[in-house]
Parts: structure tokens; sequence; C-alpha cells
């Protein structure tokens, strides 16, 4: 058995992790099994350095389990949510255009005190 590195991506986070395998198509396989099959952001490639930092593959898997996911809203909720982030946006782009205003209303003032 080899040791190869890799990293993969587990609850939109990349995680290096270390897995022992016969070959680098063997790691590959083991990983996909264990986190999916577009799970791998960087091959497997084998070391023989010290891998302190890494997680096992033990590890990361009991990562996942850790993670909850989020129920999705229902229509209401959704509709509610988005007329909230519509109305911040608005409100962001009031703010924008009075801070605009003021700015093209001074240029005017120091225009015609020069002139």
């Amino acid at each position: 058995m080899n040791k190869y590195v890799a990293t993969v991506r587990v609850g939109g986070q990349a995680v290096k992790t270390v897995v022992f395998a016969d070959s680098s198509i063997h790691a590959r396989l083991l990983l996909q099994y264990q986190f999916g099959m577009n799970c791998i952001a960087n091959s497997p490639t084998q070391t023989n350095l010290n891998t302190e930092g890494y997680k096992t593959i033990d590890e990361v898997a009991s990562t996942l389990k850790s993670i909850k996911p989020i129920k999705p809203l229902t229509p209401q909720q959704a509709r509610i949510d988005g007329l909230k982030k519509q109305k911040d946006n608005v409100s962001k782009q009031l703010k924008a255009e009075r801070e605009r205003q003021k700015l093209v209303k001074a240029q005017h003032q120091i225009f015609n005190l020069s002139h």
C-alpha cells in the first residue's frame, strides 16, 4: 500500500486528506466512493513525506457527517426573503444615488466659483 495525498471538497470546503491505496486510480476511486463523483479538487499524488497536517479519510468522513443540510424555504418564506433582499438593494441604490447627486452639486459649485 502506498500513501496518497489529495484535496477533496467536503461541505463547500477544500480539505487535504491522506488515503492508502495500491495506485493513484485506486486512491481516486476510494475518494469518489466515499465523498461523491465530483469531490476531488486535486488528483491523488503519491507521497513519502510526513503527513501530520493532513486528515485521514475517516476524519474527513466524520466531518461530513456533522454537517447538517439546510431545509429549503417554503414558497411563502422564499417570497418574503426575496422581497427583503430587494428592499436592501433598493435602499443601497437610493443611498448611492443621493451621494452621487451631492457630488455633482458640489462639483457644479466648485466650477461656478472658479469662473
